[in-house]
């Protein structure tokens, strides 16, 4: 199981908004991270909470690239990867250094990231996610919740394959246009995209589903429930967790690698 680091450089993030915006401070988590082990670092320069809207293409830039250009230059060892939706934002992160573009819109708000990932042969992460964040929580609507999914993602794939994408993800968007239950249900049944033959990647880090169970109003207090979750699901072939709290995720994968490994 690798770990992906969320680095957001957004100031109205659910979770950490304003956190990264000192780059000394944000070098400093890096190399912290780094020592820990963890695997990728994931930067996005936009908020996609839920009522969200986008940001300029400018901006995005602005709050981004020099904090891909920073890390490179100071650990070129370093796994990174781009979080966004938008073309020049990917084209400039890979320029800049990126390994990865993780599109939470599966490539449906702009399909030439897949032409830009395997110009450059890079991995790509495509996310279900049935409309924008600004009302991706309104009237939500499944014919069959995990046939849906799988079928987007299937097709998503296969448009990345044609294009000439060699490492793909998919990743089901935990808390992207999903309710309590339906969240929940998704976990449940997680073995059932296994079948898209992608490793997965999971995204559940202090989301809103995980406060509302367990009445945890504040997100930052949700990091042990979210590695309790993982623990779990540790067998259920997820290739990458994508978590806010890296030294606790660690931790989780070394217990569990010790628990699981061969007598």
């Amino acid at each position: 199981m690798k770990i992906m680091g969320i680095i957001n450089t957004t100031p109205d993030s659910f979770s950490d908004g304003g956190d990264n915006e000192n780059l000394s401070v944000v070098l400093e988590k890096v190399g912290r991270w780094l020592e820990l082990g963890v695997d990728i670092l994931d930067i996005g320069g936009e908020s996609t909470r839920p009522g969200s809207d986008p940001v300029p293409v400018e901006l995005e830039i602005r709050r981004t690239i020099p904090l891909i250009q920073f890390i490179k230059e100071h650990y070129p060892q370093s796994y990174i990867s781009i979080d966004t939706t938008k073309y020049e934002v990917a084209e400039q992160a890979i320029e800049s250094g990126a390994d990865m573009i993780n599109d939470i819109s599966g490539l449906t708000f702009e399909p030439r990231l897949a032409d830009l990932a395997a110009k450059h042969k890079k991995s790509l992460c495509v996310m279900h996610l049935p409309a924008p964040p600004k009302i991706m929580q309104q009237s939500i609507h499944y014919d069959n919740l995990l046939d849906d999914i799988y079928t987007f993602l299937e097709r998503q794939i296969a448009f990345a394959r044609s294009k000439g994408v060699e490492e793909i993800y998919a990743d089901i968007g935990i808390g992207f246009g999903k309710t309590f239950e339906q969240n929940w249900e998704l976990l449940r049944n997680i073995d059932y995209f296994c079948r898209l033959g992608v490793p997965l990647l999971l995204g559940i880090s202090r989301k809103r589903f995980i406060g509302e169970f367990l009445q945890i109003p504040e997100p930052k207090e949700r990091d042990f429930a979210t590695m309790v979750i993982h623990a779990l699901l540790w067998s259920k072939q997820i290739e990458i967790i994508r978590v806010h709290n890296v030294e606790m995720a660690t931790q989780m994968r070394r217990i569990t690698e010790k628990l699981n490994a061969d007598s």
